[in-house]
C-alpha cells in the first residue's frame, strides 16, 4: 500500500516491485529494481528515506528515522527479514541480516556485512568492508573477496525478483488437492544457478 503523507507522495521505479501487503508512507524514492517484500513498512513521515537502485527491503522490515533525518540505502544494500534500520545510512553493496536492528546516525561502510540479530547502537560508524556481530555489535574482522562475491550473488539474485513478481505473481484461491501435473521445482532454481555460474 502506498500513501501519501503531509502532500509527500512516494516515488516508485516501474521496474521496483513494492509487495501490496507493503507499506510505503510519505517523503520516500525507491529506485530501479528494488525489491520490498510482504509486511515491510518504510515510513517517510518525519525525514526522508532514498533506496537506491538494486536495493532489497525483505519480509517483516522497518525503515523510519528520528525528524528531520534522511535514511540513505546506497545501490545494493540488502536489508534482511524482519531488520529494523532507524535513521542510519547504509553503504553501497552492504548486507544488514535478519533481525538486526541499525540505530540512528549509524553509517554502514560499502560491502559491509551485518551479522543475523545484532544490534548496532546510534551513532557508530562502520568501516568499509567490516564484517560486525554480536548485541552490542562489534567489528570482528575484514569481509574477504570470498564473502563479499557470495553477498553480491545474493544480492543480484533479488534483483531478478521484481521483473519476476511483475510477470509470474497473483493472487489466486488455494487448491484443496494436490495440484495435477505441478511445475518442476527447477524452474524456481533457475536464475539462482545461473547466478552461482557467472
Amino acid at each position: 500500500m502506498i500513501f501519501e503523507f503531509k502532500n509527500f507522495i512516494p516515488v516508485v521505479d516501474e521496474s521496483a516491485f513494492v509487495h501490496p501487503q507493503a507499506t510505503i508512507i510519505g517523503n520516500v524514492t525507491i529506485g530501479k529494481n528494488v525489491y520490498v517484500g510482504p509486511h515491510a513498512v518504510i515510513r517517510g513521515d518525519w525525514g526522508e528515506i532514498i533506496i537506491k537502485d538494486g536495493c532489497n527491503v525483505q519480509e517483516n522490515c522497518t525503515v523510519h528515522m528520528f525528524p528531520g533525518t534522511t535514511v540513505v540505502f546506497e545501490e545494493g544494500a540488502h536489508v534482511g527479514h524482519g531488520a529494523v534500520i532507524h535513521g542510519a545510512h547504509l553503504g553501497r553493496n552492504c548486507m544488514v541480516g535478519m533481525n538486526t536492528v541499525v540505530m540512528d546516525n549509524v553509517e554502514v561502510g560499502e560491502e559491509s556485512i551485518i551479522g543475523a540479530m545484532a544490534f548496532v547502537k546510534a551513532d557508530t560508524v562502520i568501516p568499509k568492508r567490516s564484517l560486525v556481530v554480536g548485541n552490542p555489535a562489534k567489528i570482528i574482522k575484514e569481509v574477504t573477496d570470498d564473502m563479499i562475491a557470495w553477498k553480491t550473488k545474493g544480492t543480484r539474485l533479488y534483483q531478478t525478483l521484481p521483473a519476476d513478481m511483475h510477470n509470474s505473481l497473483k493472487e489466486v484461491a488455494p487448491l484443496r488437492s494436490p495440484q495435477e501435473n505441478k511445475p518442476s521445482q527447477d524452474v524456481l532454481f533457475t536464475t539462482w544457478n545461473e547466478i552461482k555460474g557467472s
